[in-house]
């Protein structure tokens, strides 16, 4: 269970990211329930890429999650779901607008 414990910290982050990111900008703004789903998936998506990039993000050498691995995929998670949410949104936008 211990191995699922970043991917969840990740999703978590990435919905509130999603949402941060659609409180923030009105014009990429994909709705409520829009901007949690697109920011779950950013964040775990993402948050599971960054991760193999920056292997500190895996926790300590014995397998264990210390606070900078769970800070790590806090933030990791979070602005992975606010980019998501964000290009969603604009593309989303641009193809209503034609």
């Amino acid at each position: 269970m211990e191995q699922y414990l970043p991917l969840i910290i990740q999703i978590i982050a990435g919905a509130i990211g999603g949402n941060a990111a659609g409180a923030a900008a009105k014009n990429v703004s994909l709705g409520g329930a829009g901007n949690t789903i697109a920011g779950a998936i950013g964040g775990g998506v993402l948050g599971q890429l960054l991760q193999t990039v920056l292997p500190m993000l895996q926790g300590a050498a014995g397998g264990g999650l210390d606070i900078g691995a769970i800070a790590g995929n806090l933030v990791g998670g979070g602005a992975a779901g606010a980019v998501v949410t964000a290009i969603i949104g604009l593309i989303k936008n641009r193809s209503a607008a034609r």
